[in-house]
């Protein structure tokens, strides 16, 4: 478990920091300016319907109905051909109405911002197609227990972005909003690339060729409750990532900028989250299923078990750090040509409200393994319609007293509520055996300790200098 958690974390740390370095680059080069609200909204569009249909519902579907399977390769094949299809169907009609898609997804922005955002959104939602064949692939690949290639695949990404951005330097920002465009889509395919050559590797290309043959003379794989859990995934992740949408829209109607602060936020925000729990939740993932489908509940839960330990003690930490360096990590990361101190603070105050939810979102994901092992893709949907609706109260309620920040905190407060409907579910007595424990006693005392040293040596500093 922990080798393949460490080949997650290491690859989304090259991962990561090529992102931010991408993100300082857009913010020297749009910084939080119409032009980086418009970049924003046209890549959120294909990242939004990526997590509804492909990392999210597919996935949660996917590995434990591979598990159970025979035929693999006609399984993967099957789902490969009708959801790519699909995809690119669904593109097509982004590209038709791509003026009433941008509008839905900022309603504030005025007809003459729309227009010029359109054709961004048609060119940035090509993402979308390659990353979905991207995460079939990368499931085949963790099925084998091979983590290394799909970790380190979104660098492509970002080195595309980047090379883009040095394309267009000097460059006005209409221009870089442009090639950064073209820039993912071109980092998109070259991730579907290194997954093809990672399969080929392992032989596992040609169970995708036997599986083809077979497709085309019309056999098919039994894959019904793939299709059933898919559908309730789809419900469970169109409800999470509406949230992130409300979020969006109702920026759309503050002060220019807004969007922008979301963003840089959430992305130091989503560094924890994916260095330590997604990359831990996707190490064990396939284990627990295999565990579950032997009926071996009591291996799946010592996995959690160990699992609850190691991402508590890094989650709380994180949480507390990057409250406390709030300002210090995007004045570090950020500020620079376009992007002024005023910047720096607004995103830090996004920042604080995001970060809070660190331990329970990352502790959601954990828990959230044992529904979608379990097959309960149902009730995990149910969740998250539920902290869907919380959320979007909250945002109405909170987005005018506190502007960005508010929707960062309706955010987190959701995420509360989510982990503690799924530690309900998963059982309390469960949890309690799982959390309950000397460790994470030493841990929250030692963090305790950590918050007080970084706030008095955080002020020492500053009255020296």
């Amino acid at each position: 478990m922990l080798r393949h958690f460490f080949t997650n974390s290491i690859g989304i740390l090259c991962s990561r920091v090529l992102g931010f370095i991408r993100d300082l680059m857009t913010a020297n080069a749009l910084g939080a300016s119409i032009w980086s609200d418009i970049f924003f909204v046209a890549f959120k569009l294909p990242n939004l319907f990526r997590r509804l249909f492909g990392e999210g519902a597919f996935s949660q579907a996917f590995m434990p109905n591979l598990v159970k399977v025979s035929k693999k390769g006609l399984f993967a094949t099957e789902i490969l051909i009708k959801l790519s299809l699909a995809m690119l169907i669904l593109s097509l009609i982004v590209m038709l109405f791509a003026p009433l898609v941008t509008k839905a997804l900022a309603y504030g922005f005025s007809d003459e911002i729309i227009a010029l955002a359109v054709p961004l959104v048609r060119i940035n939602f090509w993402y979308l197609l390659a990353i979905f064949i991207v995460t079939l692939l990368s499931a085949l690949l963790q099925y084998k227990n091979h983590f290394a290639t799909t970790a380190f695949s979104t660098a492509f990404l970002n080195l595309s972005m980047i090379t883009a951005l040095f394309l267009a330097n000097n460059l006005d920002q209409q221009s870089a909003a442009l090639y950064l465009s073209w820039g993912v889509v071109v980092g998109g395919f070259i991730q579907v690339l290194s997954h093809i050559i990672a399969l080929k590797r392992l032989n596992l290309l040609r169970l995708l060729t036997l599986g083809m043959a077979k497709f085309i003379k019309g056999k098919r794989a039994k894959a019904n409750g793939f299709w059933q859990n898919f559908t309730h995934g789809i419900i469970g992740s169109s409800a999470n990532q509406l949230s992130d949408f409300i979020s969006t829209f109702i920026a759309s109607f503050l002060a220019t900028g807004a969007i922008s602060y979301l963003y840089y936020a959430n992305r130091i925000f989503q560094l924890p989250l994916a260095l330590f729990a997604i990359a831990l939740s996707t190490a064990i993932f396939p284990k627990i299923s295999k565990a579950i489908k032997i009926n071996s509940d009591e291996t799946a839960i010592n996995l959690l078990k160990k699992s609850f330990n190691l991402l508590f003690f890094l989650l709380i930490f994180s949480t507390i750090g990057g409250y406390i360096l709030s300002k210090e990590i995007i004045w570090l990361l950020f500020q620079s040509g376009e992007f002024n101190s005023q910047n720096t603070i607004e995103s830090a105050k996004v920042l604080q409200m995001y970060i809070l939810g660190l331990l329970p979102f990352g502790l959601y994901k954990l828990f959230s393994l044992w529904l979608y092992a379990k097959m309960q893709q149902k009730i995990a949907a149910k969740i998250a319609i539920y902290s869907l609706f919380i959320n979007t109260i909250l945002c109405l309620i909170l987005f005018k007293p506190l502007g960005a920040s508010g929707l960062a905190l309706a955010s987190t407060i959701s995420g509360v509520f989510l982990l503690g409907y799924s530690i309900f579910i998963f059982g309390i007595k469960q949890f309690l055996d799982i959390s309950l424990s000397r460790i994470n006693l030493i841990t929250i005392i030692l963090v305790i300790i950590f918050g007080y040293l970084l706030v008095e040596l955080r002020e020492f500093i500053y009255a020296n200098l």
